[in-house]
């Protein structure tokens, strides 16, 4: 009989007894030098007992499910599979639709440029601010007005570097108390306003952080390929993919007018099929995650679309969701937050669910005559210390993200009720505890299809001459595969 290949495609190539019985591959040898007979009790009278070496497997990858069940599983996901790609086909957008620029937040046009030269000038000869006629510097407002005045402020000479008007310089006046500061020699980001006056046209508003920032993902890059080699490697090409799938379908989708919803579930499956099978093979161990992956993105959905509805968030609560309204008030904001619930939720699902899973398939592989249930208890218990740390990570992700908000309500001397109660706040707190609930219940989940999945069929072996193996009693008989 030729060698075995496991669901990683790496030989294994069973032992036999003395007797010809074949052994568990996965199974170690008993202390006592004896061969196993698969439960590792004393052999049955009239075997012998075996003196040879005996070659044991467990360092290797977990036992494949039966050709039966993968059968099962593949019946199930293929349809899926297929029916994901063919909506993102039916819904594959044209491009982002063309519209006329507001000059409004992002929605500038801009263009790089470089300060040239910086010179210090006194803020009231280039009446940088305005004391208020009532000489009130209560506000923080007049504070600055009188400060400016009092100050030195810089006077940047900054250079255009692309666009039809490369090489024009116009000036920019920073006061003393400005958060962004410029220095000779930096490069900035500058708005371009063509129908203002030719001396207001243009306006530093950032600074080019692209050097840094590219710095930073070759640093990071070059650290998941070192340590994760190979599947490092993958986990890169995955994550390409799916900021590709984000910026070339999902996006664009929403903005021509998809349902964001049906756009978002779409999108995130493609992204969780891709990432799943690109960095963990494709096997029954990773169909069972994806599995797993999926019944949590519906449950997620399912709580957000009733909780964000009951709550009436609206979705529009702040200045950039505003302008996405204000430029296309066909596309529905609360669809739009439950989107973001789903897709925000699915990258901490398929850690959760690949670590159950692999944890299932570690503990019947370390006792394969572990039953479903003894299985699934053990798996649990990993499961749990998991959903601690996970549901606490995303709580402080959330509350960080919103910690000036919080900042805020605490100086405002709010009550802890008050701040909950308000749609900014009421929508942190919608979207943690939903993307938390789906986290949660992904652990069961998950933990209870993979025990049944490993323990409800095993890959069997035959012995030398094509005979089927010595059927070893109860739930531990192996059937050829």
């Amino acid at each position: 009989m030729g060698p075995l290949i496991s669901c990683d495609d790496q030989p294994v190539t069973p032992s036999t007894m003395p007797s010809g019985e074949p052994t568990d591959p996965h199974e170690p040898p008993p202390s006592d030098g004896r061969a196993p007979n698969g439960r590792g009790r004393s052999p049955e009278p009239g075997h012998s007992h075996g003196h040879g070496h005996v070659h044991s497997h467990a360092h290797g990858p977990a036992a494949p499910v039966s050709k039966h069940l993968r059968k099962v599983i593949a019946a199930v996901l293929i349809p899926f599979a297929a029916a994901v790609f063919v909506g993102m086909a039916v819904l594959w957008p044209n491009g982002a639709p063309a519209h006329e620029r507001s000059g409004v937040g992002f929605d500038r046009q801009t263009e790089q440029a470089r300060v040239v030269a910086v010179e210090r000038v006194d803020c009231k000869s280039v009446n940088a601010s305005q004391v208020p006629p009532t000489g009130d510097t209560s506000t923080p407002s007049g504070r600055e007005a009188v400060a400016g005045q009092n100050g030195s402020c810089k006077k940047a000479t900054v250079e255009v570097g692309t666009g039809p008007d490369k090489g024009r310089t116009f000036f920019e006046i920073v006061q003393p108390g400005a958060p962004r500061q410029l220095a000779e020699g930096q490069e900035v980001v500058v708005a371009y306003a063509p129908d203002a006056p030719r001396d207001l046209q243009y306006s530093v508003i950032d600074v080019n952080r692209k050097l840094p920032l590219a710095v930073l993902a070759g640093l990071f890059a070059l650290v998941v390929v070192l340590v994760g080699r190979m599947r490092g490697l993958f986990a890169l090409i995955s994550l390409a993919i799916s900021f590709t799938v984000l910026t070339l379908f999902i996006l664009p989708a929403i903005l021509q007018g998809a349902n964001p919803l049906l756009v978002a579930v779409i999108g995130a499956s493609a992204i969780m099929l891709v990432a799943l099978y690109m960095c963990h093979g494709l096997t029954a161990r990773t169909s069972v995650a994806v599995l797993g992956t999926l019944v949590s993105l519906l449950l997620i959905g399912l709580l957000g679309s009733v909780f964000i509805d009951w709550a009436f968030l609206s979705g529009n609560t702040d200045d950039n969701t505003g302008l996405i309204h204000g430029l296309y008030p066909e596309i529905d904001m609360s669809g739009l937050l439950l989107a973001g619930v789903i897709i925000g939720s699915l990258g901490v699902l398929d850690d959760v669910t690949v670590t159950q899973t692999s944890a299932v398939w570690e503990l019947h592989q370390a006792d394969p005559s572990m039953g479903p249930r003894a299985v699934y208890l053990a798996a649990i218990r990993i499961g749990r210390d998991h959903i601690a740390s996970v549901v606490n990570t995303l709580v402080l992700a959330y509350a960080g993200a919103a910690l000036p908000l919080l900042l805020l309500f605490s100086i405002a001397n709010s009550s802890m009720g008050s701040v909950a109660n308000s749609e900014l706040v009421a929508e942190e707190i919608v979207r943690t505890l939903v993307g938390s609930i789906g986290l949660v219940a992904s652990v069961p989940v998950t933990t209870a299809l993979a025990a049944l999945v490993v323990s409800a069929d095993r890959p069997g072996s035959q012995a030398a001459g094509g005979a089927p193996a010595a059927g070893r009693g109860g739930r531990g008989r192996r059937r050829k595969r």
